[in-house]
């Protein structure tokens, strides 16, 4: 399963593409910057045109997207809410599923603690996807931590719905008896 991660901003989303395999496989991190388009719609279409043709390049099968957070500037809070929904929109025309999750969800899945700072997840998103010394940028790396946060959540949920398969089947089984 491919992956987009989508660390959602007015003036700078990251992106961040991993591959869900046996371990995480980096595929691709970057950003779209739009920052010198102005403000308003033009901005946005600026985001959807470059969210479209990341997605096309690297043809995900689902998007991870950070969900809002509360904000104490109300502006700002609309703002990051106009960038989600420009997120959702291209998943919605590429046919993608969403899946979204909260900053302290993302720490706590990729650093073992909800209230890491950016350093120690980008510590933790360069030693899972062995990106040593690759230049990334703190949005990039904000993007693949959400997108691993769903690799991980995704493949243990997959875990859990096997064992409880299993577990369903078994007691669907009549006991033998073993004799001695």
């Amino acid at each position: 399963m491919r992956i987009i991660g989508v660390d959602p901003g007015n003036a700078v989303t990251g992106y961040g593409v991993v591959e869900r395999t046996s371990a995480p496989l980096y595929i691709a991190a970057g950003a779209i910057r739009n920052q010198k388009i102005g403000r308003g719609p033009r901005r946005l279409a600026a985001l959807y045109d470059g969210l479209i043709e990341v997605i096309d390049k690297y043809t995900p099968d689902v998007m991870s997207l950070e969900r809002n957070f509360v904000a104490t500037n109300v502006q700002s809070a609309f703002t990051l809410g106009e960038a989600r929904a420009i997120a959702m929109l291209a998943a919605a025309h590429r046919n993608l599923n969403v899946f979204e999750y909260t900053p302290t969800d993302v720490k706590l899945t990729i650093a073992g603690y909800g209230r890491a700072d950016k350093r120690q997840v980008e510590q933790m998103v360069r030693r899972t996807l062995t990106l040593d010394d690759a230049p990334l940028i703190h949005d990039a790396t904000d993007a693949l931590a959400i997108a691993l946060c769903h690799a991980f959540r995704e493949g243990l949920g997959n875990a859990v719905r096997a064992a409880e398969t299993r577990e369903a089947e078994l007691r669907r089984k009549p006991l033998r008896a073993v004799r001695s």
